[in-house]
Formats: C-alpha cells, structure tokens, sequence
C-alpha cells in the first residue's frame, strides 16, 4: 500500500511513507520536533518524504495522523493537516491511536517472538497526570482491552489490576519523569520499554485498520481529546485568588473559622 503517516502528539514529530518498490514494501522516515512545535515544519517534512518515495498525495490509498490523546495543540496539527492534504487528494484519512501506536512499537521492537501478548501504553500527559491504554495482539492483529484514558500516578496500579491480566509490557515514555512514584512492583516481570508513537509503526497497523473500515473521510477525521480542560480562564483564575483572599482574611481575624 502507498501510505503516508505522522504523529505530532509527543515531543518528537514521527512522519514516514510507505511505497513498494520492485515489489518490495520501503519506507521513508523523519522525525522533528513535536507538539506546538510541529506546525512549522510538518507540512514541508511530509513533501519531501512524499518526493523521495516518488509519490504524490493523488497516489496515496489513506493519509494516516496519529489521532491522540496528546499535546493539545499537536493533535489540531496533525488532524488539520490530515484533513487539509487529504481533501485535495480525495483520497481517505485513517486516525491511528496514538496509545495504540506506541503498543505496536513495543511490540516490534520488544516482543518479536512473541504471538500473542498484551501491552499497556502510557504516554506523559503533563500536569502530573498520564494517559493510559491496554491492547492485545495476536500476531499483528490488535485488540483494545481499555480505551485512553487519564491516569494519575497513585492510580496506576488499581486501573491496571481493575483492567489488564498479566501483560507482556510496559510501554510509553513516563517511567523516567515518574520514576520516584511508580510502584515497585508494578507489572510483576513485565519489561519496561520505552516508545513513543512512531509513524513506522502506524505504517504497520494501517492495513489492518483499514481492512476493518476505520478509514474515514477527510472531513470526518477528529482527534481524541481525553482531558477536557487544560487551563484556567482569566475569570476563573481571578475567582479562585478572591476566594483564597478571603479565606485568608477570615482565618486572620477569626481564630475559631475554619
């Protein structure tokens, strides 16, 4: 299949193209800055990728964007930039979980041998929290167990035992930043593996996905949004320090208020 894909919901912008070549699958990968910082030069790193393949978008069979949870602001990048690139070239959009991503990446790089497995994916969701999901696989055939969702740190061992059976690993990006505040024994034997959403690894899952007719129109293509809020509004700011203000007088001239 011709494919092109790209993540911008971590740090680190993973784009790649897919194309075979004398009857040989190659790819064709860059990798950039991430997040906020994607939307200057995602647009121009997929052309050239789609110029060294031999590739335009009228050639394509889907566009793939990692759809999230992740950085707000790279999340409307990619699905923009989806949607923008797709319409022109009529071609379809395939939104690949950017949690699901990261299982497969472990799953290619850490249990190779391994038939069937179960991964659980995490991915730093900043403001002390993380996102989480759980996938089976059987071969390269995935399952969700738990769909992304948003984990504290204090959390994580009851969701995992509320959801998962043994799994095979860990992987994500948050066991340095949360490191001092992960339980022991989480995971028993399970290997820690750090990944990130890829888009060499959407380029795997994308056949599969769009045999179960999970690719969609352009202007059907939406990120996945697990937090609803990600900052305070001036008002609500202003508010809440006139509310401490106020406890704060009450509690200095009212010894018995509590």
């Amino acid at each position: 299949m011709n494919l092109l894909a790209f993540d911008t919901s971590t740090d680190v912008m993973s784009m790649a193209v897919s194309r075979r070549v004398d009857g040989v699958p190659r790819v064709w990968q860059h990798d950039g800055p991430g997040g906020a910082l994607a939307s200057s030069g995602l647009i121009q790193g997929l052309m050239d990728l789609l110029q060294e393949a031999d590739l335009s978008l009228k050639n394509l069979d889907a566009i793939c964007f990692g759809s999230g949870p992740g950085s707000f602001t790279g999340l409307r990048t990619a699905c923009s930039v989806a949607q923008g690139l797709a319409f022109g070239a009529g071609v379809p959009v395939l939104p690949i979980p950017s949690l699901l991503a990261v299982a497969e990446e472990a799953r290619y790089t850490a249990l190779p041998h391994h038939p069937t497995g179960q991964v659980i994916a995490l991915l730093d969701a900043r403001m002390d929290e993380m996102y989480g999901a759980i996938y089976a696989f059987e071969g390269e055939r995935w399952t969700d167990i738990q769909a992304p969702c948003l984990l504290s740190p204090a959390g994580l061992q009851k969701w995992e035992s509320a959801h998962a059976r043994r799994s095979d690993a860990w992987a994500g990006n948050v066991f340095a930043v949360f490191a001092d505040r992960l339980p022991a024994q989480l995971g028993g034997q399970a290997p820690y593996v750090k990944a990130l959403p890829t888009a060499a690894a959407m380029l795997r899952l994308a056949p599969g996905l769009m045999a179960a007719d999970l690719s969609v129109a352009a202007h059907q293509a939406m990120p996945i949004y697990i937090r609803d809020k990600v900052a305070k509004t001036t008002e609500e700011r202003a508010v809440e320090k006139a509310q401490k203000a106020e406890k704060n007088h009450l509690a200095a001239n009212d010894p018995y208020h509590a």
